[in-house]
């Protein structure tokens, strides 16, 4: 992730954008039940954190080295499981 991007996630009054999702019923109620667990007082923000994290997992494909440096991995037979568990730790300890 580059230094401009980790400045701009690091401003508070960031712009917000309101946006609509469908989604099943039953994963909404999953986490509405999920959300006081994990100490949140409602399922939105549970969905943010989601979101949130399923981001900075997948940004690091925005950097074209990076890219190249997965595909060239695949390429030579590492599976993509393994490539995604790596990427997880990596998103994980940052």
């Amino acid at each position: 992730m580059s230094i401009n991007r980790i400045k701009e996630r690091l401003t508070k009054n960031r712009a917000m954008r309101t946006v609509t999702v469908r989604m099943p019923a039953d994963a909404v109620e999953a986490m509405k039940q999920i959300a006081p667990l994990r100490g949140f007082s409602g399922y939105q923000t549970l969905l943010k954190l989601y979101v949130s994290e399923g981001l900075r997992r997948d940004e690091v494909l925005l950097d074209p080295p990076v890219t190249k440096f997965i595909q060239a991995l695949l390429d030579r037979g590492v599976p993509a499981k393994i490539i995604e568990q790596a990427s997880r730790e990596i998103a994980s300890n940052s």
